[in-house]
């Protein structure tokens, strides 16, 4: 009687595992293929474990193990991963990355980006990466994020299914109880790895695993589903915040060169403009800045006379402005004042926020393009009107930057206009002035980036033209 009930039991807990996989996967679609992130763990043992009882997901599974290369224990445990995928039936794959931490970046906040990055690499259209956490795992993020001080974004959590790559990241046991995942590994006499870095309450996460969670559930014995169902109300409001800062933020946006209308923005309550802000940054990619960085871009960049041009640096950016505009100026686009050295734009030595001084070049020869920096190219392509193709063929073409009292002939304008006043017509930032290329055939300034062309090389002929391309 007692066996019977034990294999009730089991039956039970490999139906409810089943249950929370299967309702996060698309198994119709036969061209996804499935990843789970293995690090050989009880957690992700038993997610791998379950799917790999899934007929639907034969051959289309398979374990991947993340090298970080911290522990001396790593390559035993990525023998220990490929043989358990392969008793498994599944396929393997070990990926190893450089986990070492940068200046500002905590070592698991490295290691995890170490890791996300590998993955994503990995996950192709249609195919989904799974992870194992569990619903003690949201406990844990919702408490750091808590201690943090984040807002809504943070305290909702993980979600269960999020865009990852060009697929998609799946949670599917994030709503399981750890001692469920326990009970199943037992139950299938699992065998896994013990990682000795989780008992070190160095860790902030591994702190309140060990010494302060434990503690709570003496008190709240049901906190883990408690605060999952808050981390889920905070998930809720956060989508119907995402909709206001969206029609918000597509009225002071400008996609062309990612700015902020600041006189827009000005129209609207300090709330409001924070939010703006806030999306601003998350559109651009970017960690999302703390509340008084968020104060400080509002009261010292938009908030500041039009005359004036402050800047507010951060973690790989740098916020200013021009003129009505908002700008976001990161390590792959524009310049700054605050250079290494404590050269400033506009002086001998100038250089952009990727660290590349541009430098004076001769442009070879049947080339179509010609890196500017690291991060910019000047192309010559086909067109009807522009520099003829003979004139440039001929010519000796040089890419040089500027050194100050440059004039420039237009079609159709009367007299020589200095680049100065150019770039003040046409509104070109200041810190984009000095690393504007300028293009000389034999001796003679023939074109300025892809702005303007010299009344003296221009052509209108309807084959035989060239035109340029500058581009980040």
């Amino acid at each position: 009687m007692q066996g019977e009930r034990r294999k009730v039991k089991d039956s039970s807990l490999y139906e409810d595992f089943c249950c929370s996989v299967f309702k996060q996967l698309d198994l119709g679609n036969e061209r996804q293929s499935f990843y789970i992130a293995y690090s050989g763990g009880v957690d992700s043992h038993v997610l791998l474990h379950c799917c790999a009882s899934i007929p639907q997901l034969k051959g289309r599974l398979t374990a991947v193990y993340v090298h970080h290369g911290l522990q001396a224990e790593a390559e035993s445990w990525a023998e220990h991963c490929e043989k358990t995928a392969k008793d498994l039936g599944v396929e393997f794959l070990t990926l190893r990355v450089n986990a070492k931490a940068v200046p500002g970046e905590s070592p698991e906040e490295a290691a995890r980006n170490a890791r996300y990055a590998v993955l994503k690499s990995l996950i192709k259209a249609d195919d989904a990466l799974l992870l194992a956490q569990h619903r003690e795992d949201q406990l844990e993020t919702v408490l750091l994020q808590l201690f943090r001080g984040s807002g809504l974004r943070g305290l909702s959590g993980m979600p269960e299914r999020m865009a990852f790559g060009a697929g998609v990241m799946l949670r599917p046991l994030l709503n399981t109880p750890k001692q469920a995942i326990s009970d199943y590994a037992q139950t299938h006499q699992l065998s896994w790895v013990e990682d000795p870095s989780n008992q070190s309450n160095d860790y902030d996460r591994n702190f309140l695993r060990n010494a302060v969670v434990p503690l709570l559930k003496q008190r709240w014995s049901a906190i883990d589903k408690t605060v999952a169902r808050s981390a889920k109300h905070c998930a809720d409001a956060q989508v119907l915040v995402d909709e206001v800062a969206d029609e918000l933020f597509g009225a002071v946006f400008n996609p062309v060169d990612k700015t902020l209308c600041i006189s827009r923005l000005a129209e609207h309550h300090s709330h409001s403009q924070q939010l703006v802000i806030r999306h601003w940054f998350r559109h651009r990619g970017l960690k999302m800045p703390a509340q008084a960085k968020v104060e400080r871009i509002l009261n010292e960049v938009v908030a500041a006379a039009g005359h004036r041009d402050p800047v507010l640096s951060g973690q790989g950016y740098s916020i200013r402005r021009y003129r009505d505009k908002l700008y976001c100026l990161t390590n792959l686009s524009g310049t700054d004042l605050h250079l290494p050295g404590g050269r400033q734009a506009g002086k001998p030595g100038v250089t952009n926020l990727s660290g590349t001084e541009p430098q004076d070049r001769v442009w070879p020869a049947g080339q179509a393009s010609i890196k500017i920096t690291d991060d910019r190219t000047l192309s010559c392509v086909p067109s009807s009107k522009g520099i003829s193709r003979e004139r440039w063929q001929v010519a000796t073409v040089e890419v040089r930057f500027r050194r100050g009292g440059e004039k420039i002939r237009l079609p159709g304008r009367e007299g020589r206009h200095s680049l100065k006043n150019l770039f003040q017509e046409v509104g070109i930032p200041p810190w984009e002035r000095d690393v504007m290329p300028l293009i000389y055939l034999n001796d003679t300034l023939a074109a300025v980036g892809d702005l303007w062309i010299s009344a003296v090389f221009y052509s209108e002929k309807t084959k035989g033209c060239i035109s340029l391309l500058l581009q980040s």
